[in-house]
């Protein structure tokens, strides 16, 4: 950012504003520009560190005079520098600010959450059904009930951040004096330390182990959907909540079927002697063997459908959508001289109503029941 921007525009307020209004608008661009909210920015610190530049000058009255007066010149006269762009990490400069870096943990720090995947059938969508699904995972200790002691010793306050759990450091900035509060480094945030650390986890409290777990899946899911399962996943340090277990949902494809949502699409091959004189086709749904009407004089492209022979909505086995079928109209190839003239002496009877204008949509509803 080689030529300055003018210090109101970057804060978004104007040359009016209050000192307030000021500090305001810096704390929310400064958020909203923080690396650990806007990782798609590689110039996000940079951006920072401009808007603390501007907040520097503006919330001192006797720099605001003199850059009103004669904007970035009148300052660089001056002597004036920013002390923003000294600060080494964007975690520094925050601290300098807000006492602590942005979204900073105190205590133990919750259990982190696990992803797992899982396959269905197309046929269990109907219903529902269960599955149990393996994962390696940290637990709480048994040995110690996870506060990380070994059982019967005493569990004493951390000396060294006198139990509060983080360590505070003051230093004097350009902005006058700043607290910095992170978490203690010999209690990780617990803010005790067992006496005699648990023999089984070292006195973490915390170990891997393989888990099991059984989940529900309902009827009507789709492929790709996830199912949370509250505390089911790493566990906290030293008493702190655990994590989720997140399940993805993967449903098998079925040969013959196309899903559509809540409903089914399955291309038929019928021969064109049967789309002219019509016919009787049996069909497989996800209930079974059926049967569906081939009428005289079907289309390429034309669709039946059985009602309620499709998927249920998620969460409910009740209403269900349908189950299309396409007609894929078959053109015989390879004719004997016997089958050639047939055609041809059909071909001659042939009139004007037997020659029906092509249903419209045909091809897009083709292209979209292959997928």
């Amino acid at each position: 950012m080689s030529e300055k921007r003018d210090y109101y525009e970057i804060l978004g307020v104007s040359r009016e504003a209050t000192d307030a209004e000021i500090k305001k608008a810096f704390r929310k661009v400064a958020r909203e520009l923080h690396p650990d909210v806007n990782a798609h920015d590689p110039e996000a610190e940079e951006k920072f560190k401009e808007a603390a530049e501007a907040y520097e000058v503006l919330s001192d009255a006797e720099r605001r005079g003199t850059y009103d007066q004669f904007g970035h010149d009148g300052l660089r006269s001056g002597g004036y520098q920013s002390q923003a762009q000294g600060f080494g990490s964007i975690d520094d400069l925050f601290s300098a600010f807000f006492g602590g870096g942005f979204g900073a943990s105190r205590g133990p720090a919750p259990g982190a959450d696990v992803g797992v995947r899982t396959e269905i059938e197309l046929g269990d969508v109907l219903d529902g059904t269960t599955r149990e699904v393996e994962f390696d995972a940290v637990t709480s200790c048994e040995h110690c009930h996870g506060n990380g002691a070994e059982p019967g010793t005493p569990i004493r306050t951390c000396d060294r951040c006198g139990g509060s759990g983080e360590l505070r450091s003051v230093a004097n900035t350009a902005f006058g004096q700043m607290v910095r509060a992170t978490p203690c480094d010999r209690c990780h945030g617990d803010g005790r330390i067992p006496e005699e650390p648990c023999k089984v986890c070292s006195g973490l409290g915390r170990k891997h182990t393989a888990k099991k777990h059984r989940i529900d899946i309902p009827a009507g899911i789709e492929s790709g959907q996830r199912i949370r399962i509250s505390g089911a996943g790493h566990a906290g340090e030293t008493g702190a909540p655990p994590g989720d277990l997140y399940v993805e949902v993967q449903v098998a494809e079925r040969e013959g079927m196309v899903r559509d949502g809540q409903d089914l699409i399955t291309v038929v091959p019928v021969d064109a002697t049967a789309a002219m004189i019509g016919d009787t086709l049996e069909v497989e749904t996800l209930d079974g063997e059926d049967e569906i009407e081939l009428a005289p004089g079907t289309q390429p492209g034309a669709e039946t459908r059985l009602k309620g022979k499709g998927l249920p909505q998620l969460g409910s086995s009740r209403r269900r959508g349908d189950h299309r079928f396409i007609f894929n109209v078959i053109i015989p190839a390879n004719l004997s001289e016997q089958q050639q003239k047939l055609a041809a002496d059909l071909d001659g009877t042939l009139t004007d109503e037997n020659r029906e204008p092509k249903e419209s949509g045909i091809f897009s509803r083709m292209r979209r029941a292959f997928g």
